[in-house]
């Protein structure tokens, strides 16, 4: 049949978040109002000084290709740039810059990952983790997060897991959607455990910067882990240019071959004038960012207290990342459903933490990634909602 797809297909998953997006906007575009606590993606603009790098780059008419690796300029000030915040030494020759951060999971998959080989990740978790590891022919292996642990991994539990099948453990701290954050001590654990089993990390460090009193610790900063880490960070939640598409990977040596040889086989480059903007922003001003982290740090308190106040809600504080996790069980139905009634009875639209893995159900997904004026008038809009709902 001409319109039979590849039995591939059916074994990629996808983001909730896009799909509630659609339906809330097809009720406003019904007339109703709603509150978008759904997606993940600050509500910040791209700082001035980023925009006007960008501006200049192509009135200097850089949109042409350039090497598919990325601008040596970025890689080095990549470099420069994980290693002051990160204490990761990869050096610029093991920078890889791609369009997003999405690619680095795929390539560090396709790469790593023979058929059945397992991959390890958390769950609650980003959901592309299982998608692209199942889209690969990998096995993807859920850790749980429990409530009770803080929504953290918990390195015995990893333990337990690891296989003489399993090739790649996936971290992410801060974490989305729990935004729970790695202890030290867990993360000297987890790297204990890579060196044993001669395993590979993907740390996802995505909300690094989102870190609230916490100290973050990467794990590719650890003796022996830069060999067998892949750290991955982009420029969409810390300088607010999710749109932009830029991502970058520091990779072992072995990875920057097969890393570049899958962006000329399928994007070619990152945009010249893009990657341009990207040394502004990890080259220039911090204040910025700063700002933007102690406002959604005055967020988590208005949002954490008020899911708090709510009967039948309780939410623990999260250490990092823009999101709270509240537990919706005391509610007497299924979190599907509860996400559903906040947004079509209350007009507040959130996600499922079932659309994070297994782990998720009972929970939903806050972004706090909107004013304190709305997030209150949410708080106010959900609890006028909870009476029809037990009802």
């Amino acid at each position: 049949m001409a319109d039979q797809l590849a039995a591939r297909v059916s074994r990629l998953g996808t983001e909730s978040a896009f799909e509630v997006l659609a339906k809330a906007h097809a009720l406003e575009a019904q007339g109703r109002s709603v509150i978008h606590l759904e997606i993940g993606e600050p509500d910040f603009d791209t700082p001035e000084h980023v925009v006007r790098a960008a501006k200049e780059a192509l009135d200097a008419g850089l949109t042409h290709y350039v090497p598919s690796a990325g601008l040596p300029e970025l890689r080095e000030a990549s470099a420069e740039f994980l290693r002051r915040t990160r204490g990761a030494d990869y050096g610029a020759g093991r920078v890889v810059i791609v369009p997003g951060a999405k690619p680095v999971m795929f390539y560090t998959i396709l790469s790593l990952c023979e058929e059945g080989d397992e991959v390890i990740y958390p769950d609650p978790g980003f959901p592309m983790y299982e998608s692209i590891a199942r889209f690969s022919g990998a096995t993807p292996v859920p850790v749980p997060l429990h409530e009770d642990h803080g929504f953290r991994v918990d390195p015995d539990e990893v333990a337990a897991l690891v296989t003489g099948r399993t090739k790649l453990l996936i971290l992410n701290s801060p974490h989305n959607p729990c935004g729970s954050s790695l202890t030290r001590d867990e993360v000297e654990a987890i790297a204990k455990l890579a060196i044993e089993h001669d395993l590979h990390v993907l740390t996802d460090e995505v909300y690094w910067a989102m870190s609230y009193g916490a100290e973050h610790v990467s794990i590719a900063s650890l003796d022996g882990m830069s060999h067998r880490t892949i750290l991955l960070d982009g420029w969409s939640k810390t300088f607010a240019m999710t749109g932009w598409r830029l991502g970058m990977a520091a990779v072992p040596e072995h990875l920057v071959a097969p890393f570049t040889r899958f962006i000329v086989n399928s994007v070619s480059c990152t945009a010249a004038f893009t990657q341009k903007a990207a040394v502004a922003a990890l080259t220039g001003p911090w204040e910025p960012i700063e700002a933007m982290v102690a406002e959604f740090e005055k967020r988590r308190s208005v949002i954490v207290d008020g899911l708090n106040r709510l009967p039948g809600i309780s939410c623990l504080e999260p250490g990092g990342a823009f999101y709270a996790f509240p537990n919706v069980t005391g509610l007497g139905a299924s979190s599907a459903g509860v996400a559903d009634h906040f947004l079509n009875e209350a007009g507040v639209a959130c996600l499922d933490g079932a659309g994070f893995g297994a782990g998720g159900d009972g929970y939903l997904r806050f972004s706090y990634a909107n004013s304190v004026e709305a997030i209150r008038e949410a708080l106010d809009a959900i609890e006028a909602s909870l009476p029809s709902l037990r009802a």
